[in-house]
């Protein structure tokens, strides 16, 4: 679908954020020009990507959301770890916990690379594996600065829905 006709489509909602994800957006070249084109609709524009491609390529505006992958999720080790160097304040990373050993690597994550960073960092729990209370009281416990965020469309549409 062209761009423009992207663009028609979400203004059609009467939205003022917009958010590009679902697998990796940053593998379709057209992401950043998409991206652009509704910066240009004064639109909030989220793309949340998992780190593996230079985030760089977006325009500025923007808002980067990082999902660094934990262990559980096999694919912690294809982060693009220059990456972290290259957000901003306004950008957030995001950490999905199945279990604790998901918790004490992201943890070390945290403390090793964000410890002074301003940049938002979410933590939420992989859906029906970890109970959201877990994850909570271990953030109140180690008093990390972190926000957590379960997923909502997880509980809004069924987890086999696609498309949104």
């Amino acid at each position: 679908m062209p761009v423009e006709r992207i663009v028609e489509a979400v203004l059609s909602f009467c939205w003022p954020h917009v958010e590009i994800t679902g697998g990796e957006p940053l593998i379709q070249a057209e992401t950043p020009t998409l991206a652009a084109a509704l910066l240009e609709k004064d639109l909030k524009v989220l793309v949340e990507t998992n780190g593996t491609l230079d985030i760089s390529v977006l325009p500025e505006g923007v808002v980067r959301v990082m999902d660094i992958k934990c262990p559980s999720s096999g694919e912690s080790d294809r982060v693009l770890w220059d990456n972290v160097w290259k957000l901003r304040p306004d950008d957030e990373v995001k950490f999905v916990i199945s279990d604790r050993h998901d918790y004490e690597w992201a943890r070390g994550i945290l403390r090793e690379r964000f410890d002074t960073s301003k940049t938002k960092i979410l933590l939420s729990t992989v859906f029906g594996e970890l109970p959201p209370r877990n994850l909570v009281e271990w953030i109140l416990h180690d008093g990390l600065l972190v926000r957590f965020q379960p997923q909502i469309h997880k509980f809004i549409w069924p987890h086999e829905a696609r498309g949104v």
